[in-house]
């Protein structure tokens, strides 16, 4: 499937901000099952934006600029994708699963999150991918999409007490409990082709993968009670959210900052109806 994806980030300053400094993680690398033909990351200001991979090998971008008072970071671009069943291959992998299995804060599981990967545990150690695609079923049962309770410091276990959330929130808890049972499991940011035909967003996807012996890395759409599909363009990785967020920075100076993010995602050469959440 050929997809093409346009994402446009805005940040307003009132009053400007002295200087800004952003990590932009929006490019997506080829690997088997998908093909980036061609992309592109533009930002509204005339600052040079530097290249470099972090740690996991995500590729990001540096932008450095002030005094500002609006900064627009836009990408569009081309992915060709196949259906793998959520197998991952070809990828980038700079560390052993066993790092994946770090908690964090925002992966924290409470007594009842345990309580669940405990009953969704396998009889047999080999059956680790039944316990995978249990857990996914039991969360996407569990919660509802919802936009307003959480945010993006949101940890798994508050939004599984609150049994709402977005798709980060979904992921953080099956990282969470798939840790919990001793499943190796990181986060996915990338972008999402819809079934209903909506191609304008709210945002960007979110998704986890986990380690499965014999198998290697397989991808777990909680949110959409899936595995991935050639629906899925894979962006970054990471522990959690923080490590893979689409932009992320900090500004010196300034009063109030307000945001903007506009996602178009669609099929190349197909028209679909817009307007709805992500």
């Amino acid at each position: 499937m050929r997809l093409r994806i346009a994402h446009s980030t805005t940040y307003r300053y009132e009053p400007p901000a002295s200087s800004v400094i952003q990590l932009i993680r929006m490019t997506p690398r080829s690997h088997d099952g998908q093909y980036v033909v061609n992309w592109q990351v533009f930002a509204s200001t005339d600052t040079r934006m530097q290249m470099h991979h972090d740690a996991f090998g995500n590729i990001t971008h540096v932008l450095t600029h002030g005094p500002i008072g609006e900064l627009t970071i836009n990408v569009d671009g081309l992915v060709e994708t196949q259906d793998t069943s959520g197998v991952l291959r070809g990828t980038d992998e700079r560390f052993p699963p066993g790092l994946f299995l770090r908690p964090t804060d925002l992966t924290e599981v409470d007594a009842t999150m345990r309580e669940m990967t405990d009953d969704l545990l396998p009889v047999r150690d080999d059956d680790v991918l039944g316990f995978l695609h249990a857990l996914l079923a039991q969360i996407h049962d569990h919660m509802t999409f919802d936009v307003d309770p959480t945010h993006a410091g949101t940890s798994a276990a508050d939004a599984f007490t609150l049994r709402r959330g977005v798709c980060q929130d979904y992921a953080h808890i099956f990282i969470a409990c798939a840790r919990a049972g001793g499943v190796p499991a990181r986060f996915v940011s990338g972008h999402f082709l819809r079934s209903d035909g909506v191609v304008q967003q709210d945002a960007g996807h979110a998704w986890a993968e986990a380690y499965v012996p014999r198998l290697g890395w397989v991808g777990f759409d909680a949110a959409n009670g899936i595995s991935t599909t050639d629906a899925h363009v894979r962006v970054a990785v990471g522990l959690d959210y923080l490590g893979a967020a689409p932009v992320r920075g900090t500004r010196y100076g300034g009063g109030a900052e307000q945001l903007a993010v506009a996602v178009r995602v669609n099929q190349a050469g197909r028209q679909s109806q817009s307007q709805s959440q992500s």
